[in-house]
């Protein structure tokens, strides 16, 4: 079902739609094809007005997506070098299908297929197929994409849903707030101000009556309910998830980590990639990043392929998941050998 002119359309939706008419095109589309035409931007889009608040979503967007491992492309228009409006954006689908080397069996082939009948039967594929049908209008080729890529939509956390009740109804709610390596959840009680989705988690900005000070909390880390405690005054009229953006990219602008990969890893592959990653002159990458546990999770799900060379908290952090792991394996594997030796 179509959302109706000035119907709020979910960022989960919004990031897929965008994903599927990119790797619907095989010679990208302009910022303003996307936006006329995309679920999400489309139902916002003044064909003859300001669009400035539209555009910077979609700058927002392709930050995201990039930062879930999408291969999205920047294409300049022949003869039009340095023209922002002509730039035209893709996915390449080499780059995005499975390896060649990946087969299945007939079953497996069978199984895939079903799902991907389901999948284009769901709530998105009239939409998308309605927006397919106005890019070939509008003179872009486009090949209708196949299940032959895996669409991550991150699911919403329990706690969205409340909060954002909480921020319509001008309400302060108190919740626990487990950070990592802490063993208590700490009660915090706060006015949410916006929920903000930065590098595909769910992040709430809020005001914090005690210290007076706004903060930002993740989503995944609210460990119980939300629980309305009160009534505050409405927004100054502020964007307050633009704000709460500009702070998480300020943070996100100064922290920095030095790590070593493994070249032709798949390390390699995925962190040159990320968004705001530079190599150094002595070969070591650079990224930069918002919350230090996070990042030790995603490095240390690389083993060996890759070496945290600073800041020291990160390299600390990435040592202890990796020290978790080997411990866990060896008391699996001396539990087995003392089960061998009973036996």
């Amino acid at each position: 079902m179509a959302a109706a002119p000035g119907q709020r359309v979910p960022v989960e939706e919004r990031l897929f739609s965008l994903v599927l008419a990119l790797l619907a095109t095989d010679h990208g589309l302009t910022k303003n094809q996307i936006l006329s035409t995309v679920q999400g931007y489309r139902q916002r889009y003044s064909p003859h007005g300001d669009n400035a608040n539209l555009e910077r979503q979609f700058e927002r967007d392709k930050d995201d997506i990039r930062d879930l491992g999408v291969p999205l492309e920047t294409i300049e228009s022949p003869g039009q070098a340095g023209n922002n409006q002509s730039l035209r954006y893709r996915i390449p689908r080499g780059e995005y299908e499975l390896p060649r080397d990946i087969s299945f069996s007939a079953e497996e082939t069978a199984l895939l297929g079903l799902a991907a009948m389901v999948w284009r039967e769901g709530s998105l594929s009239g939409e998308s197929r309605r927006a397919i049908i106005k890019l070939k209008a509008l003179g872009a080729k486009t090949v209708e994409p196949v299940l032959a890529y895996t669409p991550r939509v991150r699911v919403r956390e329990e706690s969205f849903e409340p909060l954002s009740a909480a921020i319509d109804k001008h309400q302060i709610v108190q919740f626990g707030y487990l950070k990592p390596g802490e063993d208590t959840a700490r009660v915090r009680t706060v006015a949410p101000l916006a929920l903000i989705q930065f590098q595909g988690r769910w992040h709430c900005t809020a005001f914090e009556p005690e210290s007076g000070e706004r903060k930002t909390f993740l989503l995944r880390r609210i460990v119980s309910q939300i629980t309305a405690t009160g009534r505050t005054r409405p927004p100054t009229g502020d964007d307050e998830a633009e704000l709460g953006l500009q702070e998480l990219n300020a943070v996100w602008a100064d922290r920095r980590a030095e790590v070593r990969i493994q070249p032709a890893s798949d390390a390699d592959t995925r962190l040159r990639k990320l968004r705001g990653a530079t190599e150094a002159p002595d070969g070591t990458l650079v990224l930069h990043y918002v919350d230090a546990n996070i990042l030790a999770d995603e490095l240390a799900g690389y083993g060996p392929e890759v070496v945290v060379l600073s800041p020291a908290e990160l390299v600390t952090a990435v040592e202890e998941r990796l020290r978790t792991v080997a411990d866990a394996h060896a008391l699996q594997a001396g539990g087995q050998d003392s089960g061998g030796a009973n036996g």
